[in-house]
């Protein structure tokens, strides 16, 4: 059952983090209704440097952020299936998953809206779940 609930929390991510990155590039969801909103980021740049625009830099976040959830799938869901003794036998690798699943759903609460929010919920409820019975 731990793993089960491993490769499920897991998929959640990945499957969440593969939607936003569509959206990001595929899709017109994260620009704002008003537009002037969008000229004025793509006309302003970070007081870090003026390399970039706030509009890019927003794209970028929202990639990097997909690749992150993306990621963190793609490496927890084959370990799980094929080397679950390296999580088994780790309370780091058993941990991870719980501390991440936590700190994403801070986020979701906090600056995000609903359907992440559940979404990383269920995801973080099979990650705890996963954790206890591997550590007990």
């Amino acid at each position: 059952m731990d793993k089960i609930l491993l490769v499920i929390g897991m998929s959640i991510f990945g499957v969440l983090g593969t939607i936003h990155l569509i959206y990001t590039f595929f899709t017109e969801k994260f620009r704002p209704y008003d537009l002037s909103v969008e000229k004025a980021m793509k006309g302003a740049c970070p007081k870090l440097t003026k390399e970039t625009t706030m509009w890019r830099a927003w794209i970028g976040f929202n990639a990097s952020h997909s690749l992150g959830a993306m990621l963190f799938a793609a490496v927890y869901i084959p370990m799980t299936i094929s080397h679950f003794e390296i999580v088994k036998d780790s309370l780091w690798f058993s941990l991870l998953p719980v501390i991440a699943g936590v700190s994403y759903l801070i986020l979701a609460k906090k600056y995000w809206f609903k359907i992440p929010f559940f979404g990383i919920l269920i995801s973080t409820i099979c990650f705890v779940g996963a954790a206890v019975l591997i550590n007990t």
